[in-house]
């Protein structure tokens, strides 16, 4: 027997099916636009987050990408990150300049497939300065006018505009004081030059302009991850980690053993480097000069009686990590560019010290600083102390209550002393005697 397959009017029901199958799927199958928001100074804890849009919009094969674009600058190694991960997005891109796309901003929008203005808004002026706003040498110049022609040929733009964003002696033909000042472009000066694709007036208007109009919007914003280390990496909140780290590096230094100072300096220490690496600052490398110096400060400490080469070495690796990471990747190296990382150190030493002295000069006074250092103090009020003062100790027994290398503090007869052994180490807690008075020096040996 043939098969048979009902029809209607010519059509089968199996072809029928298909047809509203592929309807119904075609109704459903939404596209998916991502908006992100690059607004504000351009730093490097921005990248993370854009990274992570353009990973997310590969993998969920969206139409489009939005970055709304509001900025007066900022870093060029961050703009740097954000361009190349721009260009490397299988989603076709969109910048919109609703306002300014200044400095660094102009280079990712740059590097965006289309970009998008509004009227009034600009972009230029991509000249590199440092933090007061003093412009920066030819070396710094020539890699900022590089990587705009790059970006502006990748993007198929007229690559000497790109240039006289960076350099106002380069020459552009058809805008108006080429030879004298920097290129900055209006809306409308944009459109003309095909540095924009398209003059609107909201983002709804920029959807219609590319049939983007039925999409889902997806708003992106920044998680807590990405909030924290873009926290951590201000400057103001990694010169107060470092500060912390050395504050409590010199604290270890000057008591007996490990305690709850250089472990908070080494939480601090590992908060700067973790946000440091994350941001693509620090290296390995960065991680273990840090490391090594805290090797060999703890071997200081623990091991080698006195503070001599070992901890002077642990410390100043230690320093040249964290100069190092603020440093982090840099195309060129210059004095007014490591001049801020410099400062960075220097003042979390100053103010280290200044904590220091501070403790030193204040908490004696209190109950918790007296656990940890001699609280006794003979002055000139309570009579001239000579060794008849120390005589009645000898040959008196008591407890080392911190590690004596050979000085330290010992207990003994219920009283805080300062005492020294004869050259040898004696570990904290040990049992003590005293064989000698000399002045105000107590010498002991372990029983």
């Amino acid at each position: 027997m043939n098969n048979f397959i009902p029809t209607i009017k010519g059509i089968s029901l199996k072809k029928l099916f298909y047809i509203f199958l592929f309807y119904f799927i075609s109704i459903n199958a939404q596209t998916k636009v991502y908006v992100a928001d690059i607004t504000g100074e351009i730093d490097l804890g921005l990248t993370p987050f854009v990274s992570r849009i353009i990973d997310e919009a590969n993998k969920g094969n969206a139409d489009a990408i939005i970055f709304r674009i509001n900025t007066f600058g900022g870093r060029v190694d961050a703009a740097t990150e954000i361009k190349d991960a721009i260009l490397t997005s299988k989603v076709p891109t969109y910048a919109f300049i609703n306002n300014r796309a200044i400095s660094a901003g102009a280079l990712i929008a740059l590097s965006c497939q289309y970009i998008v203005m509004v009227p009034g808004s600009s972009m230029g002026a991509v000249t590199v300065v440092d933090q007061v706003g003093q412009k920066q040498s030819e070396k710094y110049q020539s890699y900022m006018r590089s990587e705009m022609r790059s970006t502006a040929e990748r993007r198929g733009r007229r690559s000497d505009i790109a240039e006289g964003m960076v350099d106002e002696k380069i020459v552009v033909s058809g805008i108006k004081d080429d030879s004298t000042k920097l290129v900055t472009l209006t809306s409308n000066e944009a459109y003309e030059f095909k540095y924009a694709d398209t003059v609107v007036s909201s983002l709804n208007d920029l959807l219609k302009a590319y049939n983007l109009d039925k999409a889902e919007l997806v708003y992106e914003k920044s998680n807590w991850a990405e909030d924290f280390v873009r926290f951590l990496n201000n400057p103001i909140v990694s010169s107060i980690l470092i500060m912390i780290g050395f504050l409590g590096i010199m604290a270890e230094i000057k008591t007996a053993g490990w305690g709850m100072a250089g472990t908070v300096a080494i939480i601090a220490l590992a908060l700067f480097f973790g946000s440091s690496y994350i941001l693509n600052l620090a290296s390995i490398m960065e991680i273990l000069i840090f490391v090594v110096g805290i090797i060999l400060l703890a071997v200081e400490i623990f091991v080698i009686p006195g503070f001599g080469f070992t901890g002077i070495a642990g410390v100043i690796l230690i320093i040249i990590s964290i100069f190092l990471a603020l440093v982090g990747s840099i195309p060129v190296w210059d004095l007014s560019l490591i001049s801020t990382p410099l400062l960075q150190i220097a003042s979390a030493l100053f103010f280290s010290l200044i904590f220091i002295f501070i403790i030193a000069r204040f908490l004696p006074k209190s109950k918790t600083f007296n656990k940890l250092v001699l609280s006794t103090e003979e002055t000139s009020v309570d009579g001239f102390v000579t060794h008849s003062e120390f005589s009645h100790f000898l040959d008196a027994e008591g407890v080392a209550i911190s590690t004596l290398r050979p000085a330290g503090i010992a207990e003994i007869d219920g009283n805080r002393l300062d005492v020294v052994t004869q050259g040898e180490y004696i570990e904290k807690g040990e049992k003590i005697k005293v064989i000698k008075v000399e002045g105000f020096r107590i010498i002991v040996k372990v029983v």
